[in-house]
């Protein structure tokens, strides 16, 4: 894992990022069921999506093998969703509450 220095603070991050990922220039994203957006550092926003990339791609394995979604057989699949939110309710509280909630 890498970390990244955000308002004076050490920033643990839950993936990997590569070096054009790591801007704190702020971007918007919006939640696709709400339509509520919000700003957000990019770094942050790059997380974001690989939060729903990964949820996609878990959600579409356990369909693709007939489990339930979140209790299937693809807990490490999971546990990198997991992960990303985690993180985002630790740094990222209020956009958490906006994007992922």
């Amino acid at each position: 894992m890498k970390e990244i220095n955000y308002k004076n603070k050490k920033l643990k991050l839950p993936y990997d990022l590569k070096a054009g990922e790591t801007s704190t220039e702020l971007v918007t994203r919006q939640n696709p069921f709400s339509g509520q957006s919000i700003e957000l550092p990019e770094f942050a926003a790059v997380i974001y999506d690989k939060v729903i990339d990964l949820n996609l791609k878990a959600e579409r394995k356990d369909s693709a093998t007939g489990q339930p979604p979140g209790i299937s057989e693809h807990q490490d699949d999971w546990q990198k969703v997991r992960n990303g939110i985690f993180w985002f309710r630790q740094y990222f509280a209020k956009e958490y509450m906006v994007l992922l909630d």
